[in-house]
């Protein structure tokens, strides 16, 4: 043919004509975004795990979880065998069924992975001395009683113990 030739191995693609005789144009590349630079991308991700809004709901399925915390599935599995914090019930057909607390847990490992820099054994540890912090309890705030108004609630207590005693019957 006339007016057409193939470049073959050189790289070039070849132009062919179409069906109305003009040159057909090179297609595009399939990606045609500029790259962003790595402050995007963190601020993309922080942006990303912080505006997670988890529905009200008792249960998730782990389709949902990974849609929410846009995380593939296998990554949820994979946690679920290194971090213990991330133990999902499963349901009658053994589908895992994660609660509000796992995703919220899901959320902050992905946020310490992620975004944060942890490694693995990093964040399980990080998760595990933030859970020790909880388990501190508060003392209850007591007021303060002086004596004689412990006496008089002490009073008040055995007249009820004496109303609910069982009399005794008199000979």
């Amino acid at each position: 043919m006339p007016g057409w030739k193939n470049e073959g191995l050189s790289g070039t693609p070849a132009r062919a004509r179409n069906a109305i005789g003009s040159e057909a144009q090179p297609a595009m590349p399939a990606t045609s975004r500029t790259p962003m630079s790595s402050r995007n991308k963190a601020a993309a991700k922080s942006a990303k795990t912080t505006d997670v809004v988890i529905p009200d709901k008792l249960y998730f399925r782990i389709g949902e979880v990974a849609q929410l915390c846009r995380l593939p599935a296998y990554v949820l599995r994979f946690w679920e065998t290194e971090f213990p914090q991330l133990k999902p019930v499963k349901g009658s057909t053994g589908q895992r069924m994660y609660r509000h607390k796992d995703v919220e847990n899901v959320l902050r490992i992905k946020k310490l992975l992620y975004e944060e820099g942890f490694t693995i054994a990093g964040a399980r540890q990080h998760l595990r001395a933030e859970n020790k912090g909880d388990k501190k309890q508060t003392p209850l705030p007591f007021p303060e009683r002086t004596a004689p108004d412990l006496k008089h609630i002490r009073q008040g207590l055995l007249e009820i113990l004496s109303m609910l005693s069982p009399r005794q019957k008199r000979a």
